[in-house]
């Protein structure tokens, strides 16, 4: 019994028209093109796109372990791997969701691991009847759902590093370094996926596929675009947070040069005292005052005098 779930399937018709499929078979005969979906672990995904009449290449890729996004052309079809944020119940966006696509003239084959928002996105354009029109709109869709689902997470970094950076006298330094850690750290792993992803699309809009319709690529364009904004955003934010990153290391330390420099001050005030006080207290004869009734008060007043003498000097210099 195949446990694979959720999986669905629409024919799709030119005029948009969408029926649910029932089944691994595809209709023959029908116009417009077929979306089945598979979801569920790599044994799982294997399992379910037994029934499909795929090449073996192409169900390697689509169940393949590890992902990362590329378009790779085989036969009169490619093979599409894209990545979507991460926006799960308990999961963190960087953690980036795949989606493996086979797309050719007649029939879009999709699969995913974990669910994937963008997935839904388009699933309820199909049930609303706003399908893509064709296989390569599909793609186009799928590209511009994935970027409106980043485009938050993006915003987010952006006001996070905003705060971080308003907020850079008031707090701690150990706090605004480890903030900023968190968002370089999301700012990278999300444009890890985002420029090869936009390359995928590059490859397949260039790929010159006869079944690939002007509109279609007008599309696709405008996904590539907003995938290359992204992923120029995200480099901004890793320049920014490397920026506001040298701020915190200068105010760290000037913060340590200022107390060198105390100590540095405190240490020239002590010294000449220590200096006398050493002297005095060596234990041989004609110590001066030492059979002084007042030699304690004396040698106190001498102390107090130098303390002033050196405050005089050290205000002079501008020390303080």
């Amino acid at each position: 019994m195949n446990d694979v779930t959720p999986a669905f399937g629409f024919q799709i018709g030119t005029d948009r028209s969408v029926k649910a499929l029932e089944g691994a078979a595809a209709p023959s005969g029908a116009e417009g093109y077929v979306w089945r979906h598979v979801q569920g672990t790599p044994e799982q995904l294997l399992s379910g796109l037994a029934e499909f009449e795929l090449d073996e290449a192409v169900k390697t890729a689509l169940t393949a372990e590890e992902t990362r996004p590329r378009c790779t052309p085989h036969g009169g079809g490619a093979i599409l791997v894209l990545r979507g944020v991460n926006l799960n119940l308990g999961a963190e966006p960087e953690d980036m969701v795949s989606l493996r696509l086979w797309v050719e003239g007649g029939q879009v084959v999709s699969c995913g691991v974990r669910p994937l928002n963008a997935l839904q996105d388009v699933a309820g354009m199909v049930r609303g009847g706003r399908a893509p029109r064709s296989p390569a709109d599909m793609v186009a869709a799928f590209s511009l759902r994935i970027a409106d689902r980043a485009e938050p997470v993006v915003a987010e970094l952006n006001e996070k590093l905003d705060e971080v950076s308003d907020r850079l006298e008031g707090e701690t330094l150990s706090e605004t370094r480890r903030a900023l850690a968190d968002i370089r750290q999301v700012a990278t792993a999300l444009r890890r996926y985002m420029f090869p992803q936009r390359d995928a699309l590059t490859t397949f809009e260039v790929e010159g596929f006869d079944w690939v319709s002007r509109e279609a690529l007008s599309q696709l364009r405008e996904a590539i675009d907003r995938l290359t904004r992204l992923s120029e955003e995200l480099d901004a934010i890793r320049d920014r947070a490397q920026i506001v990153h040298d701020q915190v290391m200068d105010a760290r330390a000037e913060q340590m040069n200022t107390q060198m420099f105390v100590l540095t001050i405190v240490s020239a005030f002590f010294l000449p005292i220590g200096f006398i006080t050493g002297l005095l207290g060596i234990n041989v004869g004609g110590v001066p005052l030492a059979d002084s009734a007042n030699g304690f008060i004396i040698i106190c007043g001498i102390i107090v005098a130098v303390l002033i003498g050196q405050y005089a000097v050290f205000k002079k210099l501008k020390l303080f």
